[in-house]
């Protein structure tokens, strides 16, 4: 809980310190709702956790150094479920690739960390195991990768809607090999600064 107190203050601090200058370092805010937890390939955990997160996004104008990396932009995000399950914060990069007037395709790949479960707190063999176990995920880390696509669409030179996919795993790099992870689907409408 305190690195998630931790990675807030830095997400809410970045955001305050690029205000001021949001049209030179800030470029986009982004809010959606997302449907938590969805059935995409393995769905024997789709199941679990409930309700659907509420997520922001500040999107940051690339530094000239990423060019050498096609360019990517930084962002901070902070998902919040409301029913009280996995929540999570983070940061990483985007790329955004134009395909069609008003259309681009945005890939993405970050870091972050959650307050959901990382293993059962019962131990093996106690009969209320299966029962928590049947309603919770386990990401057997705190630290989890972010990876995700997105589907843009300018409305205006300022506002767009974006459908986002993600999905948030280790990998079974971490947490002993627990990994159950979760996807995300959902809708987000973004804000360009400066436009």
């Amino acid at each position: 809980m305190k690195r998630i107190a931790g990675l807030a203050a830095l997400i809410v601090g970045a955001g305050a310190l690029s205000a001021p200058a949001s049209a030179q370092i800030l470029e986009e805010a982004r809010l959606g709702v997302m449907q938590h937890n969805i059935c995409v390939a393995n769905c024997k955990n789709a199941n679990k956790e409930d309700g659907p997160n509420v997520e922001a996004e500040l999107v940051f104008t690339s530094p000239d150094v990423f060019r050498y990396i096609l360019s990517p932009r930084p962002y901070i995000v902070g998902s919040l479920n409301t029913a009280g399950d996995t929540s999570f914060g983070g940061f990483g990069l985007l790329w955004n690739w134009d395909f069609a007037e008003g259309w681009s395709v945005e890939p993405s790949l970050g870091y972050v960390i959650h307050d959901g479960d990382l293993d059962s707190p019962y131990p093996q063999g106690d009969p209320r195991g299966p029962a928590y176990a049947a309603d919770h995920v386990f990401f057997g880390s705190e630290d989890l990768f972010r990876t995700g696509l997105a589907l843009n669409r300018d409305i205006t030179d300022q506002w767009g809607v974006q459908l986002q996919y993600e999905h948030l795993s280790h990998g079974q790099i971490l947490g002993n090999g627990r990994n159950q992870g979760i996807d995300n689907l959902g809708l987000r409408v973004y804000w360009r600064f400066g436009q």
